[in-house]
């Protein structure tokens, strides 16, 4: 009868409704301000105390469900009034008029700063270089030398690679330019600079062991092939400085990407093989929880003790506590109180996905997973292979919702992809953190046990591979807050529904034969690219990708946007298999630093290259890219005709170079008229006013005239109005970047372009853009917003 009970005992969720209150009004908060949050948590604190009292004065009743229900409400307005303030504590220091002030007009100034987490790249910048750096303010030097002390987060986009090197709590003084942030978070400003640090003193003895093993272990891991080679330091400290795109891409595609970032998983590994060396040893359960907690202290060193580190460290120590108690009930209860202590000490991490996700993949694994287990151990499937089902089922299932709200889409091959990962996961996070341990005091042992590691890591590197190319591998779905709030609905329900047994073998029978119909639809009638498409734009981030269809799978390429995952991304998207014409309007970043995604696993015939060869450094990676490609590499001049296949070039611009202009780079921008099936693309790179009057000087009467317009520059303000007029776009594509700092794309150009009857859209809003022949006239198909980081 006890046993019988403890299975189906109920899962403890007192503490639940308290933990989801506090996070979803911290969350509210960080959009909705002060104000508005200041009033809901009074209002919410009147009738908590109201719905106390009653409560309360039931306690003498036998009527323990309506008690029961009454605290339940009572631990959710408790959470909603705690949430709140500490939000609106938060939200006060970071609107103080000083800094906001100074940051609304632009002013420059000079900052000391203490660094919050490690410098990372933002490929998706237009910029090579730029690093974007979390940091906390100690104190500003305005322009008239006023001095502002305030504790606040101020975000650094630099450009200096000596940032690069930065640790976690450095304090640094940099000169630079404020702006305003977009808000959603406690970033009080945002900080341009261009110039170096100034370091004053060292970080902590925590941050510099954990410099000293990490550089070890990349050290350990460079004889070792790029691809496990690169993805090793990533499974063990979430260093993904070395791994290719290429994997990056696969991983991202088969919903692997909680691989590469530190996790409560890594910290269960960890201190999972520690007890399991305790246990081998016959330690007490005091001692093993002492040893586990000594590893997870020496965990955190290791993979830098930042936000997110010590958020997973929080959600490992979990099971701690309730193997200490001796209670697995426990551990619901303490997931719950984490989550509220998190988010009250920082409020922003309710809306961060990575934490998000953490919490979630926690509660699948506390609540789903063992019920799982029993279950399949229950109809004769062996324990381990039970555990290694339930497992990546119970994590990706919690998980879904939030990853389709991210994506956009829902991946099929998740649970299958991550269930063959579970065999290799564990010895190449163990053997990797042991050769980081090794790495200082004896390095030939530390490239030996790299070595090891790697076989573990190259199994990883073959599924995310394999996973990524399978047809119908992805589904789409609508992106967002309500894209994530539908599957969560679909999820709840079906997992309610699933518990009677008729209804159980009938959701499978209808999800085998959903899956079994659909493969073969998506097979031979893909939704994308869709139908009769003559132009795509591709949403790489701020910068140009265009594809123009030559015909099934091959396409000619304008541009290759900042970083090569992205436009390989698109062009896989597209079935691109070969590209007999790569197109570089000119040699900006934003243009050609994913040049070498268009090569990858694809042959390139020619790189037709505009007469400027300004900047230097964009050309050489072009000429790079081509030579390690067998591809010819030309030179091209107004007036000339380039046909590929059904694609007809028509090079307009430039007529003759342009010098002393506001950006000679953009102002000898190719300016190419593109035929496709009867259709006139007007590619003009990033042209300005300059170039744009000077085309429009040069051209026949009639030649401009479009029915797509690739918008120039991203949709700067620098446009020509006789030129957008001899244009007249049906259709009008501005390939731009979320969040960019540039003021892209220009309101009153956008509006300008709508007055003249052009419909409008975004790569930024709208993801992938293609625009279709629909019997004589067009139409645009927008694929969604893609994943990406907001800067």
């Amino acid at each position: 009868m006890n046993a019988g009970q403890a299975k189906t005992a109920p899962p403890d969720l007192r503490l639940a409704g308290l933990a989801v209150a506090a996070w979803l009004t911290a969350l509210a908060g960080l959009h909705v301000g002060t104000r508005p949050l200041v009033l809901v948590a009074g209002a919410v604190a009147i009738l908590t105390a109201g719905s106390a009292m009653h409560t309360a004065g039931r306690l003498g009743r036998p009527r323990g469900g309506l008690r029961r229900y009454g605290w339940i409400a009572v631990a959710v307005g408790l959470g909603v009034v705690c949430g709140a303030a500490a939000t609106a504590a938060r939200l006060t220091v970071r609107d103080a008029p000083p800094v906001r002030a100074l940051a609304e007009q632009r002013a420059p100034v000079t900052a000391d700063l203490i660094v919050r987490d490690d410098p990372r790249p933002i490929r998706s910048a237009g910029r090579p270089g730029m690093l974007l750096v979390p940091t906390e303010l100690v104190r500003l030097t305005g322009p008239d030398d006023r001095r502002v002390h305030a504790s606040v987060r101020v975000l650094v986009l630099a450009t200096d690679p000596a940032w690069r090197g930065l640790l976690p709590g450095q304090r640094v003084a940099a000169e630079g330019r404020l702006g305003v942030p977009l808000g959603g978070d406690l970033t009080a400003a945002v900080l341009s600079t261009n110039g170096p640090p100034e370091r004053h003193g060292v970080p902590s003895w925590a941050q510099r062991a954990a410099g000293t093993l990490r550089a070890g272990l990349q050290r350990a891991c460079a004889p070792l092939p790029d691809e496990p080679g690169g993805l090793l330091p990533g499974l063990v400290v979430g260093d993904t400085s070395r791994l290719p795109p290429g994997v990056e891409e696969d991983f991202r595609a088969t919903g692997m990407t909680h691989l590469n970032a530190v996790s409560g998983s890594n910290v269960a590994i960890v201190v999972g093989a520690v007890l399991l060396l305790a246990r081998w040893a016959r330690a007490g359960p005091w001692l093993a929880v002492g040893l586990c907690g000594v590893a997870l202290v020496g965990f955190v060193i290791l993979v830098r003790p930042s936000p997110s580190v010590v958020r997973a460290a929080t959600m490992g120590a979990i099971g701690l506590a309730a193997l200490a108690a001796g209670r697995p009930r426990a551990t619901l209860p303490a997931l719950a109180a984490a989550v509220t202590v998190l988010v009250l000490a920082d409020p922003e991490l309710a809306g961060d996905a990575g934490f998000a996700l953490s919490v979630l993949a926690t509660g699948g694994l506390l609540l789903l997973a063992p019920r799982w287990r029993d279950g399949l151990r229950r109809r004769g499937v062996p324990a381990g292979l039970a555990e290694a089902l339930a497992v990546p089922a119970a994590a990706q299932l919690a998980c879904g919702p939030v990853v389709a709200g991210i994506s956009g889409t829902v991946s099929l091959v998740a649970v299958p992809a991550n269930l063959l990962a579970v065999p290799a996961i564990a010895p190449a996070t163990v053997l990797g953190v042991l050769a980081a341990t090794l790495s200082p005091l004896w390095p030939a042992g530390a490239e030996f046990v790299a070595w090891l590691a790697s076989w573990p890591a190259w199994w990883l590197v073959v599924i995310a591979h394999q996973g990524a190319r399978l047809p119908a591998g992805t589904l789409p779905w609508p992106g967002g807050v309500w894209g994530a709030l539908l599957l969560a609905g679909l999820t709840v329900a079906l997992l309610v529904a699933v518990r009677r047994p008729l209804v159980r073998r009938l959701v499978a029978v209808v999800a085998v034969a959903a899956l079994l119909g659909s493969l073969p639809v998506r097979l031979v009638a893909a939704g994308w690219p869709p139908s009769g498409w003559v132009v795509v734009a591709c949403a790489v981030g701020q910068g140009d990708a265009l594809v123009l269809p030559v015909a099934a799978g091959r396409a000619v390429v304008v541009d290759a946007g900042p970083e090569p995952a992205a436009v390989d991304g698109c062009l896989r998207r597209l079935g691109v298999r070969e590209v007999p014409l790569l197109v570089v309007s000119h040699f900006h970043a934003d243009h050609v630093g994913g040049v070498a995604g268009v090569f990858r696993g694809r042959r390139v015939g020619a790189v037709l290259t505009p007469p400027s060869r300004d900047p230097e450094g964009g050309l050489e990676l072009v000429r790079a890219s081509a030579t390690t490609g067998r591809a010819a590499l030309l030179t091209t001049v107004a007036g000339a005709r380039h046909p590929v296949g059904r694609v007809d070039l028509l090079v307009l611009g430039p007529p003759y170079p342009l010098a002393g202009t506001r950006s000679d780079p953009n102002n000898n921008s190719l300016v190419l008229l593109a035929t496709v099936a009867g259709v006139r693309i007007l590619l003009p790179g990033d042209a300005e006013t300059e170039e744009q009057h000077a085309v429009l000087a040069r051209a026949a009467p009639g030649q401009l005239r479009a029915d797509v317009l690739k918008v120039a520059h991203h949709g700067s303000a620098y446009q020509d109005p006789g030129f957008l007029d001899a244009v007249r776009p049906a259709v009008a594509l501005v390939p731009v970047g979320t969040g960019n700092t540039y003021g892209h794309p220009n309101p009153g150009l956008l509006a300008r372009l709508s007055r003249g009857g052009a419909r409008v859209l975004r790569t930024d809003t709208d993801g992938d853009l293609a625009a279709i022949r629909a019997g004589e006239g067009l139409a645009v198909v927008r694929r969604g917003v893609p994943p990406g980081r907001r800067t």
